[in-house]
């Protein structure tokens, strides 16, 4: 008489994975559109702190910042390092997001008068679908192509 090993036999087995990678199918693609929802929430929050930033900058020291580093983290608050933003954000890359700060015109006593932001996705599909665009109106606008501009639709 045979004796009866205990186990499960490879049928068993390769039913169980195949329904493990039809449920990782169906999760996954869910898991990166939510993960590109939080990066593209996360750039719209920077945005908003930069233009936060940006207007103490302006009434602390009479201007918009000529640089990004300018709203930058330090021991004492200058105005070549205002200590209103951090570290993170000052590099201008933040959760999947690219920033770039361009100061506008100046005026006489070299105080700059305007200021643009973009946030474009590092990789475009990868960790955003949408560029957004913010100036010192503090209107933050988004473009499903990737690259925003004055131009594009405000957020609500």
């Amino acid at each position: 008489m045979r004796n009866k090993e205990k186990g499960f036999s490879l049928i068993e087995l390769l039913i169980v994975v195949a329904i493990i990678l039809i449920i990782a199918a169906i999760a996954i693609p869910n898991l990166l559109r939510s993960k590109m929802a939080a990066n593209e929430s996360s750039a719209v929050g920077s945005l908003r702190t930069l233009n936060t930033a940006s207007v103490s900058y302006s009434t602390s020291y009479g201007g918009y910042p000529a640089l990004l580093s300018n709203l930058g983290p330090a021991a004492t608050a200058t105005s070549a390092t205002a200590d209103l933003i951090d570290s993170v954000l000052v590099t201008g890359t933040k959760s999947g997001y690219s920033f770039s700060y361009t100061a506008g015109a100046s005026d006489a006593n070299g105080n700059v008068l305007a200021y643009t932001i973009t946030a474009s996705p590092v990789t475009l599909g990868t960790t955003g679908q949408r560029g957004f665009f913010t100036d010192q109106s503090a209107v933050i606008r988004g473009d499903a192509t990737g690259t925003a501009t004055v131009s594009s639709t405000p957020i609500s």
